[in-house]
């Protein structure tokens, strides 16, 4: 199995929250797990916003970057191509998602395209996890469908 993260799960590995386990399940479970390359630059200024705003100390700041830096190699990083880009450009338009958010969703879509099955894709964003089940993706943790 392989497991996409957005940058909303991804920092959930370096930072103790409500989903971390889940991640951390997930990725337990999983063959491979990628991330767009976007993910890096939106987990490093998340978790600088964190500890702007008291979550831990310019010392844990530190700690979790480098954790982050440690882990990436072992991540399969999509890069975003103009297939994907143009992807993401209609799912803005479409889902009404912000640029990032439907970036992640097109680089899921691409990965599963050239490896020929589709990656569960992890977000903590209602919105963009709502947008990707629409597009086909799998998401997780599940989300409850809106009452009409």
């Amino acid at each position: 199995m392989i497991a996409y993260l957005d940058s909303s799960a991804l920092v959930k590995l370096y930072v103790s929250e409500s989903g971390s386990h889940d991640v951390r399940a997930l990725i337990a479970a999983a063959d491979r797990v990628a991330i767009s390359v976007v993910a890096y630059p939106e987990a490093r200024a998340a978790l600088a916003r964190r500890q702007r705003e008291g979550a831990f100390s310019s010392q844990g700041l530190r700690r979790a970057v480098s954790a982050l830096d440690s882990d990436l190699p072992g991540f399969v990083g999509v890069t975003l191509s103009e297939t994907s880009a143009r992807r993401a450009g209609d799912l803005a338009e479409r889902r009404a998602l912000r640029g990032a958010d439907a970036i992640h969703i097109a680089s899921a879509i691409e990965l599963g395209h050239l490896l020929g099955i589709m990656p569960i894709f992890m977000s903590f964003d209602d919105r963009q996890a709502r947008a990707a089940e629409a597009e086909g993706l799998r998401i997780v943790p599940p989300r409850p469908k809106p009452e009409d």
